[in-house]
């Protein structure tokens, strides 16, 4: 092997790769602690819960976090609906967040937001939050999907969330959502250095949409790797795919499909 592209493969081992749990949310209802068992046996290093996980007790985050810690697996960050960014929503988060030992808080979606002016009310919220956690030693941030890429009054909301909070907060990358409405995912790690923190690797295929494995779709992958880890601040990845009735199983195939790009 060259030694630039040996280089590049040492390079790409040191970013640690997990999953989203709503990839195997079937099987996490029916079993927690089993579940997550399962995708640290299979060889995932991270996982990110998503929303339900608000409603565990201290107790039961207790329990998630010894699991995590026996099999070797960590929690970076959650995965969330708008109840964690209330008041009485965000402190019972950052109580969750802090006995899991996640440092990022993300918002999964804004819910329904109305024109530019909402968005950008969505930025002073995200704002605020990033506020209320920085001294904690946690973080905030938004997960894009389909609607923030298209134009509301000739705007991206991407755009406005981008240039209307502070530095810090993540703009974690939906990959699947952004390469089916046609836009570029390279060139927006490249225009917000640093911001790109974790990325959600969804694939996406003409013709067969959300139905594809990582690494079978759309989504030029080699390059995206090289921008995250050049430029983005990528700290971990989240493998993500929605669609398959055999969810571990298809967790499986999904992280034997990284391993062949990240050689």
């Amino acid at each position: 092997m060259p030694f630039a592209a040996a280089a590049a493969a040492a390079f790409f081992k040191e970013v640690p790769v997990g999953l989203e749990l709503y990839s195997v949310r079937t099987e996490l209802a029916k079993d927690l602690m089993g579940t997550v068992s399962a995708v640290a046996k299979i060889g995932y290093q991270v996982v990110e819960f998503y929303a339900p996980y608000l409603d565990w007790t201290s107790a039961t985050a207790k329990e998630v976090r010894k699991l995590l810690d026996d099999r070797g697996i960590k929690c970076l960050s959650t995965h969330n609906n708008s109840a964690s960014f209330t008041d009485e929503g965000l402190k019972k988060a950052i109580e969750l967040n802090q006995i899991l030992g996640s440092k990022y808080i993300i918002m999964a979606s804004a819910g329904s937001v109305s024109g530019i002016d909402g968005w950008r009310a969505v930025g002073e919220r995200l704002t605020a939050v990033a506020d209320t956690l920085r001294p904690l030693g946690l973080f905030t941030g938004f997960h894009n999907h389909q609607p923030e890429w298209r134009p509301v009054d000739g705007k991206r909301p991407m755009d406005v969330l981008a240039s209307s909070t502070p530095k810090d907060v993540v703009l974690q990358l939906d990959v699947g959502t952004c390469v089916e409405v046609g836009e570029d995912p390279v060139a927006w790690i490249n225009r917000n250095p640093g911001r790109i923190r974790s990325i959600h690797c969804k694939d996406w295929a003409a013709g067969r949409g959300y139905a594809v494995a990582f690494g079978e779709g759309d989504a030029p992958w080699k390059r995206i790797f090289d921008a995250a880890e050049t430029t983005g601040g990528v700290e971990y990845y989240l493998i993500e795919q929605e669609e398959s009735p055999d969810q571990l199983q298809m967790a499986e195939r999904c992280l034997a499909n990284w391993k062949k790009l990240r050689a």
